[in-house]
């Protein structure tokens, strides 16, 4: 039969160069229509906490109906003005002339307060109602500036509130667009051309992963139109992150075959079959895997998680797409010229089956000291990850204030702590309770009993500040009219048989108090009027529902990915062994990562806490991704082993993937670690965690940790596979050639010729068990690396 590997029959000249040519005139079109909508992704986004509750939760059902009671969809501003000590009422005169700027500003509705002095005379507080289907930021940022040029010298102003701090999380992820994709490509860009010494190459990578981001965002940017996904800033800082490292990572693999063909002498051409058949089922099941672990994200209640889902695997999907067609593409037209000035010549150095026998280079030193250490490196990898995962007993992974959300400078944290001061810390931020209309008497006595309610309200459309306060005697609702004598007593608004309770909170409406007492008056009113007969909702409400739903998220999907991942794994390596010990190091290396985050978080940032959400985006990132390395690893050892036997097969794999993951790592590393620059707490506790257990798993887990442990078990590790009952793998410390048997006219004195993928490519006999009667074209027995080369995709 004729040679595998000289079957393929070439296209001709203009088809070599006229599919790659088309394949990029294709992604440079798509992508150049994809790139304006980086400035169109505030069009489709929100950063409304409560929009991405379950429907089911009761935050998001009193938020539904507030417009019902309080006569628009509005969240509130609140502006705390203070002087040098008591205000005069020239003072007040100038404040409320502010309350009047303030309510002719686009996106204010009416019924602005006017200045509400404080018990102890020194401090005033106005209500501003501002449209919540408006921009919040851009008309806080406007009131901002009225107090700023307003008031008088002597006066002082904020503005905070569910408002104000919104607007801080708009500030806040202002840089996502600019500053943290351009801190990103530098990064992988830097590192690109020290790990390759050439400036044409990492700029081929970087295309790759830009327009993949370009397409994937345009396609994400039509479903957020559409209604179909929920978009924020949190969500489109992971996707732009995950897509530059995802795509980058694929990318280096093809790289990583593309240079082993051209290494071997091979054209430009053959060069990227070659690499596009070795490269394509490693990227293919890495990034399906990655997938199937984010599509996980859908058995999440809250939106946001069940966005990133589907959002995130677009991302994926084109990145994979980008490595497969694109890449391939500009280096098919490139050729050697990508690698100029450094254009391989000489394959990667290789590690003999003999141990004995003098190696070069790192990896194949790194791969040596493996095979002869294997079970001390595995034990004190184990060990090493171990401790540092005692550290994840610290984390404090309950939730943080709102007020926390935003490191560094925040006028509306300021502002709070204002109002702390002089009025009631929930000020602004109340408590809303949906009540059955007969049962308002009993509602305001449970809210007027706690200890964390300073006053209690109703909601009045008679009433000039659209609320009533209500107390009760002899079982009856009384209601304080506001206004000069005479004023009529206004009535409860009534909608649907409810009335909507509001309780001033005398704590933050983000403190774990505050929180104390919303869960108390559940259930409170739960003992008092029946289970479910009053929902309770407001900002705390909603802090407690977001941080509920999100504990039970990470309980529920973290196993579910898991199970998914350990099938895929079986699939592919075709084993059950191999996949439960490739888990279980994930497993450890995850938990070690976060045990070393939780320390670094409390002694040497000085971090309030973290989301419950933070573990699970964490888990989610570093064990699909992680897996990424395993099967870019295990895959190749398989490949090998089915030639070599598995143990010089593990040292092989090891050899020939080692740069790759390396620099993978590396760059993923890096574009996580770029998250760090936009200054909101959830990004920057998923940057490290992520950024240094992808370091964890590229130096440790993937180099020592998972080599040694497979060489250490050997060809039980294919278990219950074909090769675990075939394995023809030599022992340790002898060439496996020379204990094979040799059919007749065979050579036996063979010496090594070209190699590939960065291990030996012998002349050496490939034993009869393996492929009987499998012969070349000249009629010769096939070589071991003659088959090997029959295996690739």
């Amino acid at each position: 039969m004729t040679s595998p590997h000289h079957a393929t029959r070439r296209p001709s000249g203009w088809l070599r160069i006229g599919i790659p040519a088309l394949l990029v005139l294709i992604w440079l079109t798509v992508g150049s229509i994809g790139g304006p909508y980086f400035g169109k992704v505030d069009e489709v986004s929100s950063n409304d906490r409560s929009s991405f509750l379950p429907e089911s939760a009761d935050a998001t059902q009193v938020n539904e109906r507030l417009a019902d009671f309080l006569g628009g969809d509005s969240i509130p501003a609140v502006v705390v003005v203070t002087g040098d000590g008591e205000l005069s009422e020239d003072d007040i005169a100038d404040v409320q002339t502010l309350a009047d700027d303030i309510a002719e500003v686009e996106g204010v509705q009416e019924d602005v307060s006017p200045p509400i002095p404080s018990d102890d005379g020194e401090a005033v507080q106005i209500f501003v109602p501002i449209d919540a289907a408006g921009e919040v930021g851009p008309t806080v940022e406007e009131i901002r500036s009225l107090v700023a040029e307003d008031l008088p010298s002597g006066l002082e102003g904020w503005v905070a509130g569910p408002a104000g701090f919104t607007a801080d999380l708009v500030e806040g992820f202002r840089g996502i667009d600019g500053l943290l994709l351009g801190v990103a490509l530098i990064a992988v860009f830097l590192i690109l051309v020290i790990v390759y010494r050439s400036p044409l190459l990492p700029i081929l990578v970087l295309l790759t992963s830009v327009f993949a981001l370009c397409v994937a965002l345009l396609t994400v940017w039509w479903l957020a139109y559409a209604g179909i996904v929920v978009l924020n800033g949190q969500v489109q800082g992971i996707l732009f992150i995950l897509v530059i490292g995802a795509a980058t990572d694929y990318a280096l693999l093809y790289v990583a075959r593309f240079r082993e063909s051209i290494a071997s002498g091979m054209r430009k051409w053959d060069a990227t079959t070659a690499a596009w058949r070795g490269s394509f089922e490693p990227i293919l099941a890495s990034g399906g895997t990655v997938i199937a672990g984010l599509l996980c994200l859908l058995l999440s209640d809250l939106a946001t998680n069940r966005a990133l889902g589907p959002i995130a695997s677009i991302g994926i999907a084109f990145s994979m797409l980008s490595a497969l067609t694109f890449l391939p593409a500009l280096l098919a037209l490139c050729g050697r010229a990508a690698f100029w000035p450094f254009i391989p010549k000489q394959p990667l150095a290789m590690i003999p089956d003999d141990l004995t026998q003098p190696v070069r280079g790192f990896w194949p030193r790194q791969a040596r000291f493996v095979a002869r250490n294997a079970r001390i490196v595995w034990i004190a990898c184990t060990i090493v990850l171990l401790a540092g995962a005692v550290g994840i007993t610290q984390l404090k992974a309950d939730g943080v204030p709102t007020s926390d959300l935003v490191l560094g400078a925040s006028e509306a944290r300021d502002g709070q702590d204002v109002l702390a001061e002089h009025f009631p810390a929930g000020s602004g931020s109340p408590v809303y309770v949906i009540a059955p209309e007969e049962d308002l008497a009993d509602t305001a006595e449970v809210l007027a009993a706690s200890d964390g309610v300073d006053s209690v309200a109703v909601a009045s459309e008679d009433s000039p500040t659209g609320q009533a306060a209500v107390e009760v005697e002899d079982g009856e609702p009384v209601f304080t009219a506001v206004g000069p004598p005479g004023t009529p007593v206004p009535e409860p608004t009534v909608s649907e048989g409810d009335v909507l309770v509001i309780g001033t909170l005398t704590d933050a409406a983000d403190s774990v108090a505050a929180e104390d007492t919303v869960r108390e008056l559940r259930a409170d009113l739960d003992d008092t009027l029946g289970a479910g007969t009053a929902i309770v909702g407001g900002e705390t409400a909603t802090d407690i529902d977001t941080n509920d739903t999100s504990i039970r998220d990470r309980t529920v999907i973290i196993p579910v990915i898991l199970a998914v991942i350990l099938v895929i794994l079986m699939l592919l390596l075709r084993s059950l062994l191999a996949p439960v010990l490739l888990i279980l190091t994930v497993i450890l290396s995850f938990a070690t990562a976060l045990g070393v985050s939780a320390l670094v978080f409390n002694e040497v940032f000085g971090f309030p806490g973290a989301d419950p959400s933070v573990p699970l985006f964490g888990f989610v990132f570093l064990v699909a991704l992680g897996v990424d390395y395993n099967i870019f690893l295990m895959s190749r050892v398989r490949e090998e082993s089915l030639v070599h036997g598995t143990r010089p097969g593990i040292l092989r794999g090891l050899v020939a993937t080692g740069g790759v993951i390396t620099s993978a790592g590396l760059v993923l590393a890096a574009t996580f670690a770029a998250l760090g620059v936009i200054p909101i707490l959830f990004l920057v506790q998923i940057a490290f965690i992520v950024a240094f257990g992808v370091l964890l798993d590229t130096f440790i887990v993937r180099s020592l940790l998972v080599p040694a442990l497979s060489y250490d078990i050997g060809k039980a590790i294919w278990w219950p596979s074909k090769l675990w009952r075939r394995d023809t793998g030599a022992a340790p410390g002898s060439n496996s050639a020379s204990n094979a048997p040799a059919p007749p006219d065979t050579p036996t004195a063979a010496a090594p010729t070209a190699q590939s993928g960065g291990v030996a490519a012998h002349d050496e006999p490939l034993p009869v068990d393996i492929a009987p009667g499998l012969v070349a074209g000249d009629g010769h027995p096939l070589t071991r690396e003659e088959y090997r080369r029959t295996l690739e995709p």
